[in-house]
């Protein structure tokens, strides 16, 4: 028997997986949160666009969660032995890069850094570096338009030089004392490779490619030119990054004597490159050409792949196009929604206050509930929006609230809103020639809340098949340590003996589907005029359509 682990670092938790390689059963899992902050964010009062981590918790939880997970494998499994654990992969939210010093440890565990936010990993939803991103796209805009048509036409806040500029701009004495920087899908690999030097670490295509730029096209990271456009000391420290980026199909190293011993594991078995969550768990999920993963959780994530040899189509609005990022041998395409579960667990926790019962007390209430009869309308950019408009100053909206509202009805209209944005993104790439014959579905959230999978299935008018796995990020990681350790010989091998999808599949409810195309039209209508894509509209008519539509549905 031959086993591997998938390591999967959420927002505010850390999960290791431990899996049968012959057939991706799942005999150990452990998920230890992260302890610092608000629920492993640090915040600050004056900045909600500002989210942190404290490395510190990043190691605590990878002893912890590996151990916890070989210690129920043991449990579930007679005769499972952590000797027979031949690999290990890991994936982490992006991008979330921290500063290092010139050994890779991270400026944050220096007392003189210890308590500075800039110091600390900038956690995917930090949005600090709006400014930044604004003016890295105007300036490639001038100067190389090609590293944007590569990403969609627009860089983000989320992503690696925005962050990177934004900490040079704010805390000077931070930037200058960082030797180099590392998103974290990077960083946890090297620590189990006992890489030292953050020259040596191999960086994986995923980050690189879709958050810093990178691309074989050119030679790889931004040229110096165009940093020093940007800033003299970021083309400064593009030699203290690195030259090349790796696919999944390369190990990241082997795990070294002292990781091997805190964790329990065999020296020297092969660690897989870092990659992005959602790209391993498109993985997980069994992504390949004509498949589109929705892996949906604090926000979504939306992967798909084209084939190497094939030339696909620059996309505006979406996160990237990048040859090797998800699956080797294919383009891997990245689109996704900010914020997904982040506005429920808002809506729900922050301004209801309540707790879980509440959530399970309103999904029982809006599931009796007919589409449109609320007479509410929501835009679902509580977090900004990543596509397909690619701007963090857009803000959430909510239209046709009465007296009568109830926070059940609004609390539909959000899941409605987010189905909305899915459906965008969807016709963005069908647009542009993605080829979709199905879609599988990922996350808590896809696990748990049928009726949002419901909605969603209505909304877009396409059938939403769940992962057989619950943990599909982990697994797909766990699925790259199997192929880097030899059990197969490539992906797609790997993915027909370890993935499969659940028989319970979502199907559209055409009367619903004829309704929500109509309340589609309406978010259109506002999503196109506050977006800034019609320069003068005219929305007199939306609180009357949605009265209209709200009418037609109580009447039915």
């Amino acid at each position: 028997m031959r086993y591997t682990i998938g390591l999967d670092y959420g927002t505010n938790s850390a999960r290791a997986l431990v899996v049968d390689c012959a057939d991706g059963r799942e005999i150990g899992t452990a998920v230890v949160g992260y302890a610092s902050g608000q629920q492993g964010v640090l915040l600050d009062p004056g900045d909600h666009h500002l989210a942190r981590q404290n490395p510190a918790d990043y190691l605590r939880v990878l002893e912890e969660a590996t151990r916890g997970a070989l210690a129920a494998a043991q449990a579930a499994e007679a005769g499972f032995s952590p000797a027979q654990v031949i690999g290990i992969g890991m994936d982490g939210t992006g991008s979330s890069p921290l500063p290092v010093d010139a050994n890779n440890v991270p400026l944050a565990f220096a007392a003189e850094f210890s308590e500075r936010l800039a110091a600390q990993c900038w956690l995917w939803k930090d949005h600090t570096g709006i400014p930044e991103a604004e003016a890295i796209t105007a300036i490639a805009k001038e100067m190389r338009p090609q590293y944007l048509a590569k990403i969609g036409g627009t860089y983000s806040s989320e992503w690696f030089w925005a962050k990177l500029w934004h900490c040079l701009k704010t805390d000077p004495e931070v930037f200058a004392a960082a030797f180099s920087w590392v998103e974290l899908a990077d960083f946890v690999p090297a620590v189990l490779c006992g890489v030292s030097d953050p020259r040596q670490i191999r960086r994986g295509v995923c980050m690189a490619g879709h958050k810093a730029m990178y691309a074989e096209d050119w030679g790889g990271l931004p040229d110096a030119e165009f940093l020093s456009a940007l800033d003299p000391q970021l083309a400064a420290l593009r030699e203290r990054l690195y030259d090349t980026a790796y696919d999944a199909s390369v190990a990241a190293g082997t795990l070294c004597p002292e990781w091997a011993a805190k964790l329990g594991l065999p020296v020297g078995i092969p660690v897989a490159i870092g990659e992005m969550d959602v790209h391993y768990g498109a993985i997980g999920c069994g992504v390949t050409e004509g498949t589109l993963v929705k892996v949906i959780g604090t926000s979504t994530c939306d992967c798909g792949v084209i084939a190497a040899d094939k030339q696909p189509a620059d996309i505006p609005g979406i996160c990237g196009i990048v040859k090797g990022a998800i699956l080797p041998g294919f383009y891997g395409i990245e689109a996704g929604q900010s914020a997904v579960g982040d506005i429920f667990k808002w809506w729900v926790e922050g301004v209801c206050g309540g707790d879980p019962s509440l959530f399970q007390s309103l999904t029982s209430e809006i599931a009796a509930m007919r589409p449109g009869q609320s007479g509410l309308l929501a835009l679902d950019w509580n977090n900004g929006n990543r596509t397909i408009l690619v701007d963090q100053r857009l803000t959430g909206l909510l239209v046709g609230q009465t007296l009568h509202t109830s926070r059940a009805e609004i609390y539909r209209a959000l899941i409605e809103a987010t189905a909305f944005g899915a459906r965008a993104i969807l016709e963005r790439l069908k647009e542009y020639g993605v080829p979709v014959a199905r879609i599988v579905c990922s996350g808590g959230i896809a696990e748990k809340d049928p009726v949002l999978m419901q909605i969603y299935a209505d909304v877009t008018a396409c059938e939403m098949l769940v992962s057989r796995s619950a943990q599909s990020c982990a697994l797909g990681a766990a699925i790259g340590a199997a192929v880097v350790a030899g059990v197969y010989p490539g992906y797609s091998e790997a993915q027909a003996a370890m993935t499969g999808v659940k028989e319970l599949s979502y199907r559209p409810n055409p009367a619903a589907s004829a309704v929500y195309d109509d309340l589609y039209n309406l978010y259109r209508e506002l999503h196109d005029a506050f977006g800034g894509i019609t320069s003068c509209a005219a929305l007199g008519n939306v609180m009357k359509d949605l009265l209209s539509i709200k009418q037609e549905a109580q009447a039915r």
